[in-house]
């Protein structure tokens, strides 16, 4: 969570989402886009422990 919140695009890329990295990348080189990049990346984390808890539920 905390590598979400500090290195936004390299929480995207250690999870196997390249694209969404550099996206994500490009965001954070602007000061402003800071702030809108890590709340991205922890809402896709939170997103992606949420499919899992449901998929794992489904079983």
């Amino acid at each position: 969570m905390i590598l979400a919140v500090l290195l936004p695009w390299l929480s995207f890329i250690l999870r196997g989402k390249i694209i969404q990295g550099v996206i994500c990348l490009i965001l954070q080189i602007t000061l402003i886009g800071w702030l809108p990049a890590a709340i991205w990346a922890v809402a896709s984390l939170l997103d992606g422990r949420n499919k899992a808890r449901i998929k794992e539920l489904n079983r």
